[in-house]
């Protein structure tokens, strides 16, 4: 058996230290929960609470029935009902970054509001990207009114692709919409808990503070059965403490929190302890996802989750860059590996720049080789018919060569990665003369040929036009009339 590579940052009387430290802070300072229903209901299971300042003190015994009913692990799947992600032990699954408010035109190299076009376009290369299991509401289409913009990535997610969505809501109002459009893949309530389609992300405010919206999907998804992760965002040195120990205890009370209304709400309610903390460069004002502190906090909380014995989440393949450069690799290439090494389940990222605020489907590509990459790193060194070695060498000596040795053709494919081609791996007259190509020209070359490749969603026709009915409808309830064209037919 293979000895899979794992990274670990902190030692066990530290971590234990971040845990009690932060426990201690949950039962002393308390968090604040703008949610009177919330409140209500830690207050009905032991915690003690003042609803006039809306703050919540926790209780050993509280964090204690929390942490003992959530899940070790959970599954998601397609919308055809296919098992594509178990979120159990060191298992790696990544997924595209999310929530976007930009992409990077290739054309003009231009950051801009991207529309229903472009997110089509997404869910279409995304279909093609071996590597990404997931899809995720990667951007927000500009075309659409915002007060349903949420509801509509999904919608277009679930209309053109088939893997599992990582999304999540910006209102209370969306939800039921987001939760029908489920349902309507699914066939039902039931189907839809022994199935989960989707993970939603549930935001917690630092420092130490849950909002009505937030602490409300919480409650929603649970009631419904769609797992959440919890997406604390700590900045070290401005809302947080400048030190990574400080950021993890921080992170540490506001994930434990966020655990404990899942659960006092329904016990074994999935989640993934998550979270997108940063750095902050007080040079810049700015919250670098690729720094390596952010990288280290990341891999360290993933640890304390672990410890908890709980599947995790991050933010951490992708890249502060604006374009499609050498730091955009550099991050990315340095965020995947370190979270592939670490054990993190569902790794958010991939396709992004500027601090989380853009998507490249240009970068996209490349990211999936980049998956690919640890994705085979994390396989270990395993011996394939190694021994007795004396036979192979035998035949090498005997040949000259072993490039159609039975033992090569039998472990090539399996022992090497091979990436597509957007790596290029020619020597450099054949490189000339496939044109001396750049990596961003290779990479929009895959995305159109990918695109150009793309088989519309298996689903079957009576639910896609359900999902049409429930869209349409929620855009006319918001003053819309009429959807976007869409540029291909689903």
């Amino acid at each position: 058996m293979a000895l899979r590579p794992q990274l670990r940052l902190l030692g066990d009387e530290l971590l234990a230290r971040i845990v009690s430290e932060a426990r201690d802070l949950l039962c002393r300072l308390g968090t604040q929960v703008q949610n009177p229903r919330v409140l209500k209901l830690l207050a009905d299971h032991g915690a003690k609470v003042d609803f006039e300042k809306n703050q919540v003190l926790y209780t050993p015994a509280l964090l204690d029935r929390a942490l003992a009913s959530v899940p070790h692990s959970f599954k998601l799947f397609d919308v055809l009902g296919n098992e594509t992600h178990d979120f159990s032990g060191h298992k790696v699954h990544f997924t595209p970054g999310s929530a976007a408010l930009h992409v990077l035109d290739y054309q003009t190299q231009q950051i801009r509001k991207p529309d229903t076009a472009d997110y089509v376009r997404y869910t279409q290369l995304l279909s093609g990207l071996s590597h990404i299991a997931s899809q995720s509401t990667a951007f927000i289409p500009a075309d659409v009114a915002d007060r349903f913009s949420d509801s509509y990535r999904l919608f277009l997610s679930l209309l053109y692709g088939e893997k599992p969505v990582v999304t999540g809501t910006f209102t209370i109002e969306s939800f039921r919409v987001m939760r029908d459009m489920q349902l309507a893949v699914r066939g039902g309530e039931k189907e839809l808990r022994e199935k989960p389609l989707t993970v939603f992300s549930c935001c917690p405010t630092s420092p130490l503070k849950w909002s009505e919206i937030t602490s409300q999907n919480v409650i929603d998804c649970g009631a419904a059965g769609i797992p959440v992760e919890f997406i604390s965002m700590p900045l070290s040195g401005f809302m947080a403490p400048v030190t990574l120990v400080g950021t993890l205890v921080q992170h540490t009370a506001e994930t434990l929190s966020g655990i404990v209304i899942s659960q006092v709400n329904r016990p074994g309610a999935p989640v993934l302890y998550g979270g997108s903390p940063a750095a902050f460069d007080m040079r810049y004002e700015t919250t670098p996802m690729g720094a390596v502190e952010t990288q280290m906090v990341d891999c360290a909380y993933n640890e304390i989750g672990k410890h908890f014995g709980l599947p995790t989440q991050a933010y951490i393949s992708l890249s502060d860059a604006k374009l499609l450069d050498a730091q955009a690799g550099l991050e990315t290439a340095m965020g995947a590996t370190l979270a592939a090494l670490s054990g993190i389940n569902s790794i958010s990222g991939p396709g992004m720049l500027d601090f989380e605020s853009c998507q490249s489907l240009e970068k996209l590509v490349l990211d999936n080789e980049i998956c690919g990459m640890t994705l085979r790193l994390v396989q270990g060194i395993e011996p394939r018919e190694d021994f007795p070695a004396l036979p192979i060498f035998e035949e090498l000596l005997r040949d000259g060569h072993l490039l159609i040795s039975p033992h090569t053709r039998r472990h090539l494919k399996k022992e090497h990665y091979f990436p597509g081609r957007v790596i290029d791996r020619a020597n450099l007259s054949r490189w000339r003369e496939e044109g001396s190509l750049t990596l961003g020209q290779r990479a929009h070359q895959e995305v159109e040929r990918l695109i150009g490749a793309y088989v519309p969603s298996r689903l079957a026709g009576e639910r896609k036009k359900e999902l049409c009915r429930l869209m349409e409808a929620e855009a006319r309830r918001w003053g819309m009339e009429k959807l976007p064209v869409r540029p291909v037919t689903a």
